[in-house]
């Protein structure tokens, strides 16, 4: 039995914790303070560890560092009553598994605790956020987050990933659809096997055939050699197409006979190929709305919308953007060779409030090319791109309208009121009859 160590100075969140997890399987033990946590590891021989991040005798960041100090391979979850980005980025970093805020949520808590144990050799995994320093890393960093799309996100893949369910992800252009599809694939039992990706949006109409079907020599003009199709290379494991809904329409109706058949023949061939493969499909369009339009079939869909998910654009996970940045900030450290630490809050501050058309896609070309120009170990809001440096200046004219407007209608409203009486205006406004006539002015107010 898998053994758990709760660390919290609410004895009403040790014993909620503990019941929760005994129920599911789990064996516990509690702590009311940082030292006895420590004492308990040892004796109860703990396989995880749920800590407070306000211990009353040691702080979060300490507690963490002296558990990995001492058991370098536990997974430490850490829980706050504090919903502080820079704060969760912090401890993800010093080594946290994860980061949960209360109130506590029962589903969120036991998906964490299992996900941190069914880690092979009680492998950490970082919220986009760590130093990029092994060679195990993934594209599922790339879709981690610590905001509730992203948890939601990652619940989803957890729950659909096992099973061989076909899957249409939605999602706008560089939101991480692809990464989506590789982390189902990476957790299905095809993981191993291969993963064939292919961008139905970006391979010309005429030529989208051969590429999914194949084709033998001679098929067409300009067939000089046989080429597999993708439906051949990802045999065994997992077909991605992107934007599928750019297929032509009588390419759909092939597709949509190798889907129900499970196999396919190249063109110009005579052997038909079995298949045992995953179909994931992704569209930025609303695949229900597009049949209903006619630019898809109807029975294709329903082929593929066994379950669908749909990946929420970064300006809405405002949570993300800093974890994310600070992950891509050490995967260009490697690309590049630097050791850039981190951005000024200036930097950080422009990051979360830029409105990402993007999305992810765009943050990651954003930090490249930031530390291509940018020197030193901290990268300054200098280095971004003039569109991230505008938006600010547009959102700064934005509020100072808004103030303006404010103004212009309590002016206007308190005029009506005193009859026009300027000076009784003035008076009612807590200002002078010279200050009044000049703010009517600047704001072109008439009486």
């Amino acid at each position: 039995m898998q053994r758990v160590l709760i660390a919290d100075d609410h004895v009403a969140t040790c014993l909620l914790l503990s019941k929760l997890l005994q129920r599911t399987g789990y064996e516990t033990e509690t702590a009311l303070s940082g030292k006895s946590a420590l004492e308990g590891l040892s004796r109860f021989n703990a396989d995880l560890c749920i800590c407070d991040f306000r211990l009353g005798d040691i702080d979060g960041m300490d507690m963490i560092a002296k558990i990995k100090n001492i058991y370098p391979s536990m997974p430490v979850i850490m829980i706050t009553g504090y919903s502080d980005t820079r704060l969760a980025v912090s401890a993800i970093k010093a080594g946290a598994f994860d980061y949960i805020t209360k109130p506590i949520i029962t589903d969120e808590i036991l998906s964490s605790v299992k996900k941190a144990m069914s880690v092979s050799g009680v492998k950490k995994v970082r919220a986009a956020a760590s130093p990029v320093t092994d060679a195990e890393k993934t594209e599922s960093e790339y879709v981690q987050g610590i905001s509730v799309h992203s948890k939601q996100l990652q619940r989803q893949i957890e729950l659909i990933a096992p099973t061989d369910y076909s899957i249409i992800i939605y999602g706008e252009s560089g939101s991480g659809k692809e990464a989506v599809a590789r982390i189902i694939h990476e957790k299905s039992l095809r993981a191993g096997k291969p993963f064939v990706a292919m961008d139905c949006g970006a391979i010309p109409k005429d030529i989208s055939a051969g590429e999914l079907f194949g084709y033998e020599k001679g098929a067409f003009t300009g067939a000089v050699n046989a080429k597999p199709g993708h439906f051949e290379m990802a045999n065994g494991g997992t077909l991605f197409l992107d934007e599928v809904a750019n297929l032509p329409y009588n390419v759909q109706v092939s597709l949509l006979r190798v889907v129900q058949e499970r196999m396919c023949r190249r063109l110009g061939g005579t052997r038909d190929i079995h298949l045992d493969m995953r179909i994931l499909v992704a569209s930025n369009e609303n695949l229900q709305e597009a049949y209903k339009a006619g630019r898809f079939r109807e029975d294709l869909f329903h082929r593929f919308n066994e379950f669908s998910i749909h990946v929420h654009p970064l300006r809405e996970r405002k949570n993300d953007i800093l974890p994310l940045a600070y992950y891509f900030l050490d995967v260009v450290n490697v690309e590049q060779g630097k050791n850039t630490k981190r951005f000024t809050p200036r930097a950080e501050r422009m990051l979360r409030n830029y409105w990402w058309p993007g999305n992810i896609r765009e943050l990651k070309n954003v930090i490249r090319r930031a530390m291509l120009v940018g020197t030193g170990n901290v990268l300054d809001s200098i280095s971004f791109p003039i569109e991230i440096a505008s938006q600010q200046d547009r959102l700064a004219l934005k509020l100072k309208d808004v103030i303006h407007l404010a103004e212009i209608d309590k002016i206007r409203k308190t005029l009506n009121e005193v009859g026009n009486n300027k000076s009784k205006a003035a008076k009612a406004l807590e200002i002078d009859r010279k200050t009044l006539y000049n703010k009517m002015k600047l704001l072109k107010i008439h009486s």
